[in-house]
């Protein structure tokens, strides 16, 4: 496929596309068990569509800052922000460049990001600063297959699934990477993707404090 083509389909297609997978019921039930233990004045760093939020509590939250590079899935964010018992406030910007201070946050939230994030290692490192030192990050990711088969086909497939899904990596490891960045690991759960999205390997969800 050309570049122009890539650059259409990366902009007019793929944000779609992804809105409609990660609205499936695979990733509501991960959604629905860790963001309504979200609290303050949260950040969500690949903030995409909105899908989080109808999970968080209203009681809790003081407000949701949603940070993502995409303006078309800002755009489809949008909506969903109306109604809410909460301000959330929209910027588009990197999750590698937040623009935000330090210690800005209670919580930082990422669901299924690190897996696009061109440097996630430098994200985590952003995050880890606007975090307060009380802070906690929420994470739900998938990752790395637990079978040597399907891991194997993660490999294979990585650089067309990219292509496909908005830069997505099959094969990164977001435990690895959270504790290579410095953070404490104090919940974690893992389970596997089933049909259909079996090449996503391994679902990784839980609470790291900096």
């Amino acid at each position: 496929m050309c570049q122009s083509c890539l650059s259409w389909y990366a902009r007019c297609i793929a944000p779609y596309l992804v809105h409609a997978g990660c609205s499936a019921s695979a990733f509501a039930h991960m959604r629905r068990r860790l963001i309504p233990r979200a609290g303050g004045l949260v950040v969500e760093v690949g903030f995409g569509s909105g899908l989080n939020l109808p999970y968080y509590d209203a009681g809790r939250v003081k407000r949701v800052v949603g940070v993502d590079p995409d303006g078309t899935m800002l755009g489809l964010a949008e909506p969903k922000t109306r109604s809410l018992p909460f301000d959330v406030d929209c910027i588009r910007a990197s999750g590698e460049r937040l623009p935000l201070t330090d210690s800005f946050a209670d919580t930082v939230v990422v669901t299924y990001a690190f897996c696009t994030i061109p440097d996630p290692e430098v994200a985590l490192t952003e995050i880890r600063r606007i975090l307060k030192p009380t802070g906690r990050l929420i994470f739900i990711e998938h990752g790395q297959a637990e079978g040597p088969r399907c891991r194997r086909w993660q490999e294979h497939l990585n650089r067309l699934w990219g292509r496909l899904a908005g830069g997505c990596h099959l094969n990164r490891d977001p435990l690895q990477l959270i504790r290579a960045a410095g953070f404490h690991i104090v919940e974690a759960e893992r389970d596997r993707f089933r049909l259909p999205f079996w090449q996503l390997g391994s679902h990784h969800a839980g609470i790291a404090t900096p």
